[in-house]
């Protein structure tokens, strides 16, 4: 695992590359992006959403297409090994309605099955498709990947060549001391990761990776819907670190600050963590960079660390991944 979050900066020397069926970017031309897919293979949608404000995303995360898809839009189907039921279902949907259809899924040309059952009916449907190079390494270290084969979906060459251009320079080590850090600090706890709005994909790409590295609960939110509801749960009077839902957990509060937020939000994210700290809490602020690419990608690199340091620390293998396998195997009997 520790050579993956290395390696991550080699992700962006990729050429991504439409095969199949000629592709025409709509979403170029201002209709909607409808992203289809589950899990890791679908948080780069989130950060594709932060890079084009000026496109109308919709991610769905589940079977079939969201009701309100039609002919003008384009679908992306992302499964990272080609064999996620949901978006099989999606794809099916998809292509049946006669809907433009863009596939990114893992593998190579010389490799049968490579890219699992989605790759081989893009193939058959003469649907476009995007392989994303077989490395073995999970969907959730793979966002290098992930983000350059979305932007080439949409036809946006700009942002790619920027993302490209940034991977250049972006050295993942760098923040190994800043992970291994925060992963002290939350040893038996459980991580609540807060966010603003506009950074919720972020907020949601580090519930990804503690869930699944570290392998503990971990839950995000966003401000300001959070401070409408979420902290009467922690700040109600009696409301005690111990004592939160019976004991069963011991929130530790991670605020990811942004300069470029509103101004009301930053003061939000302020006052929250004070009231936080003065019940007992454990709470930290991890600041954002200004630049839309060292925003998203050095804060995956604190929290691949961290993630990885608190599975070391709690004695758990950070690549395993029975518990999702175990319970594909269920669905299947």
């Amino acid at each position: 695992m520790f050579e993956q979050i290395k390696k991550v900066k080699e992700q962006f020397l990729w050429e991504p590359e439409v095969a199949g069926k000629p592709h025409f970017a709509k979403a170029s031309r201002g209709a909607r992006v409808i992203s289809c897919g589950m899990g890791g293979s679908n948080i780069a949608s989130g950060f594709l959403e932060m890079l084009r404000a000026d496109l109308e995303i919709i991610i769905h995360r589940s079977y079939g297409l969201p009701t309100t898809v039609s002919r003008n839009d384009l679908v992306i189907i992302s499964s990272y090994s080609g064999n996620t039921e949901e978006v099989l279902d999606s794809f099916e949907k998809s292509v049946n309605a006669g809907f433009d259809v863009i596939v990114v899924t893992v593998g190579s040309d010389d490799t049968v099955g490579a890219g699992g059952k989605l790759l081989e009916l893009a193939k058959e449907k003469n649907v476009s498709y995007i392989q994303i190079p077989k490395t073995g390494i999970e969907p959730r270290m793979a966002l290098g990947y992930s983000l350059l084969a979305m932007l080439k979906t949409v036809g946006d060459e700009e942002n790619l060549k920027k993302a490209q251009e940034f991977g250049k320079n972006f050295n993942p080590e760098n923040f190994e001391k800043e992970g291994r850090a925060l992963a002290e600090k939350l040893t038996g706890k459980t991580p609540i990761i807060y966010s603003s709005w506009n950074n919720k994909a972020i907020a949601y790409a580090w519930k990804i990776k503690f869930n699944e590295i570290a392998k503990v609960p971990t839950f995000f939110n966003v401000f300001p819907e959070l401070n409408h509801n979420e902290i009467v749960g922690f700040l109600s009077q009696g409301a005690t670190p111990e004592g939160v839902c019976g004991g069963a957990i011991n929130p530790h509060f991670i605020f990811l600050k942004d300069s470029q937020d509103h101004p009301r939000i930053q003061k939000r994210m302020e006052i929250t963590q004070k009231m936080l700290e003065e019940k007992g809490f454990g709470a930290e602020a991890v600041d954002l960079k200004r630049d839309i690419f060292e925003k998203i990608f050095n804060s995956l690199a604190v929290v691949d660390h961290a993630s990885y340091a608190l599975a070391q620390n709690s004695g758990f293998d950070p690549e395993d991944s029975s518990a999702i396998e175990e319970f594909k195997k269920k669905m299947k009997n």
